[in-house]
């Protein structure tokens, strides 16, 4: 009997070759969430991602990423998303309520689709925290985020087996027979 103990260990690769991305940014705070977005191409393109397999969805605000986050996953247009915004605390409960509601939204559209969504959406205090956050002090949680889909989507391929995603489509092409019969 052998003393060694080695368990079967996943990882995502660091690399981007052949994989394609959606980013959704915010429009509501562009000084923050344009470094933000700097910061993730910046990512993408060391890691070797190809130029046109990136894609840029822009949304008003940071409320609207996951709508646009899920459409994007759901479509097969991208192996991972990213989503980009800031919020800012403000003298009412409607910071309270958006950060909720966005990581909720977030975490339903990966959820549902099965891509990787990435949460690169600061929710800070001041705006000193979110500047700090984009690349100062703090780094620049952009490109966190896009090693964050990186990994994800390389270590998604890996865990979906081929037959599962085969298996799936066939069940898709079956059910929209099964709707156009009389």
């Amino acid at each position: 009997m052998s003393d060694a103990f080695e368990p079967r260990e996943v990882r995502g690769a660091a690399t981007a070759d052949g994989l394609r991305f959606g980013i959704v940014v915010s429009r509501f705070n562009s000084f923050i969430t344009e470094r933000l977005l700097a910061g993730a191409l910046d990512a993408l393109r060391s890691a070797g991602a190809a130029a046109g397999a990136i894609e840029i969805v822009r949304v008003p605000g940071s409320f609207e990423i996951p709508l646009v986050a899920k459409q994007i996953a759901a479509a097969g247009r991208a192996d991972a998303v990213i989503a980009i915004g800031c919020v800012l605390r403000g003298e009412t409960s409607h910071y309270e309520y958006i950060c909720t509601e966005v990581a909720r939204g977030v975490q339903l559209a990966q959820m549902d689709t099965g891509v990787p969504v990435i949460f690169g959406v600061l929710t800070c205090d001041t705006l000193e925290q979110a500047i700090d956050r984009a690349g100062l002090k703090g780094g620049n949680k952009g490109y966190e985020a896009g090693l964050a889909a990186i990994e994800m989507a390389n270590l998604t391929r890996k865990l979906t087996p081929q037959s599962t995603s085969s298996a799936r489509a066939g069940a898709k092409k079956s059910a929209r027979r099964g709707k156009n019969r009389p």
